[in-house]
């Protein structure tokens, strides 16, 4: 590869780490036969507080990492136009369905948001629920560039992510390893400090650990993550 400009050196990082789509495609492909936490029908239960305290006043919203939809489905029959992303065709697929037997609209993109080609018309509110421990510590300034572009001028954003050694993922390497060892080791985990960093162009609204007792049948929520709240100003 050539290296001519910052996106050439994108790709060129990318390429030293597993391709994602192919193995998301295999992550969601036969769902009903794994017991995975978040293939369930729950809201995030950060996600409905937000909604049921008008938090984020209704509009249009994108979903990045839409999983299997059930996010996307609570916020369409909570009165939100909703556009969805995910990059695995599994995933599409399955949430198409949900939302088809739900009865409720739902735009659908089957697309790496980096590639992602939708109307310039910028979002009132982007929701993030476990997408970002995902993505290589270079695409950390790719994803901030998309929030500038795709949020409207006092929009909001919300991240769910791994915490540093938590239960079900969060490494707490240095972002150097990961490039060593061609590998994110199952997730990236973020403290509170590490988000306020991350996001110091954006005003705080609340960072904290996601809720997993005592939640409403509904809820979906687990220990060891982090979840956030931003505001663009």
């Amino acid at each position: 590869m050539l290296v001519k400009d910052e996106h050439d050196v994108y790709d060129l990082l990318d390429s030293l780490l597993r391709d994602a789509t192919q193995f998301w495609d295999s992550f969601y492909k036969d769902h009903k036969e794994k017991e995975v936490p978040f293939f369930c029908n729950h809201v995030d239960e950060h996600l409905r507080k937000y909604v049921e305290n008008n938090i984020i006043p209704r509009g249009r919203v994108l979903e990045i990492g839409c999983g299997n939809g059930r996010n996307a489905i609570y916020l369409a029959k909570s009165g939100f136009s909703v556009t969805a992303v995910d990059l695995s065709k599994e995933a599409i697929s399955w949430a198409t369905q949900q939302a088809t037997l739900q009865n409720v609209t739902i735009e659908f993109y089957c697309e790496n948001i980096f590639n992602l080609k939708i109307p310039n018309e910028p979002f009132d509110f982007i929701y993030d629920s476990g997408c970002f421990h995902h993505l290589a510590p270079h695409r950390r300034i790719t994803y901030i560039q998309f929030l500038q572009q795709h949020l409207k001028h006092n929009g909001y954003f919300s991240i769910s992510a791994f915490k540093e050694h938590g239960k079900y993922g969060g490494s707490a390497l240095s972002d150097v390893q990961y490039y060593i060892d061609r590998s994110l080791h199952g997730g990236i985990g973020y403290s509170e400090e590490k988000l306020k960093a991350i996001f110091k162009s954006f005003e705080e609204i609340e960072i904290r650990d996601m809720l997993h007792n005592n939640l409403r049948q509904d809820e979906f929520g687990l220990e060891d993550f982090i979840v956030c709240l931003f505001n663009k100003k």
